[in-house]
């Protein structure tokens, strides 16, 4: 019998198999399931001892059969043992592609040439390579044909497609990524996570020209109604990254605070300030925000 199947290719297949049905069956969320359940591990750990074990016994087995084989018998065995598998059509396809001649078929194309006893051998190009070159004729008369005669997209209008799909592309992900939030795209942030962390930045930033309070002091009341450059989340986060009036305003914060921390400092100011009732409010400024 041909060795088709050495244990060190049987013993990780089936291992790396089960493991594979196990990850699938198994429901563990968005993480792997030996990390999510790591009792896992042992199970995969026990099979690896099983399998491991059921090729010492086969081992075994097979070593006291064969010695009750007789001498012929076992030598038979060896030989139909040492047989290894060989894959007669893809080494007869290789042959093909290559077109290699055997050692002992040289002579047949064997050149008269002769440099200090090295010959030289009439070799064909190799098939592979032929058939490339054929590949290559063709897509050239296609590409001729079909983008000079008849006049298919040109290279501008595939830069100008491409880039269209890509700025939607681009639209999309905006649309659900967090941290590229703009001035259009931010919304009010309601989680108590968003508000708790826009309140450290404000804390950390802010409370120096409006107070802790929103009161304000050399920036602006921000608990009244009043806003100099509109109310609003859009228009807070459009101000807080931009900065405010030209000569007397803030500075643009956009340089020093992500956009995702922006839209959690505008939140925080319009949930937990705007409304409230200052220790020492400043007079307002500006107009009153009916809206968006």
């Amino acid at each position: 019998m041909r060795n088709m199947s050495p244990w060190w290719i049987r013993v990780p297949l089936i291992f790396f198999l089960i493991f594979g049905l196990m990850e699938y069956f198994i429901d563990s969320g968005d993480k792997p399931a030996f990390i999510e359940y790591p009792i896992t591990l042992m199970f995969m750990l026990m099979v690896l001892f099983i399998l491991v074990g059921i090729e010492l016994i086969l081992k075994s087995v097979e070593n006291v059969m064969f010695q009750t084989l007789s001498p012929e018998a076992q030598k038979r065995y060896l030989e139909s043992k040492s047989k290894q598998w060989e894959w007669k059509w893809g080494k007869a396809f290789w042959k093909k592609i290559t077109g290699n001649k055997p050692v002992e078929e040289e002579k047949e194309i064997i050149l008269d040439h002769n440099y200090d006893g090295i010959r030289e051998l009439d070799n064909n190009l190799p098939p592979w390579w032929v058939y490339m070159f054929y590949a290559t004729i063709i897509f050239g008369v296609v590409y001729l044909a079909r983008f000079h005669v008849f006049n298919d997209y040109t290279q501008d209008m595939e830069y100008e497609q491409e880039v269209a799909q890509a700025q939607i592309a681009i639209e999309e992900y905006k649309k659900t990524a967090k941290g590229l939030v703009d001035a259009n795209t931010v919304e009010l942030l309601t989680e108590a996570s968003d508000i708790k962390a826009g309140g450290a930045l404000y804390g950390a930033n802010c409370v120096a020209c409006h107070m802790p309070d929103g009161g304000g002091g050399i920036g602006p009341n921000l608990t009244d109604e009043y806003w100099i450059l509109g109310g609003g989340v859009k228009n807070v986060f459009h101000t807080i990254s931009e900065g405010g009036r030209d000569g007397k305003g803030m500075i643009a914060w956009k340089q020093t605070l992500k956009p995702a921390e922006i839209a959690q400092v505008a939140s925080y100011i319009l949930s937990e300030i705007n409304g409230k009732t200052p220790a020492n409010p400043k007079a307002a400024e500006g107009e009153i925000w009916t809206g968006e």
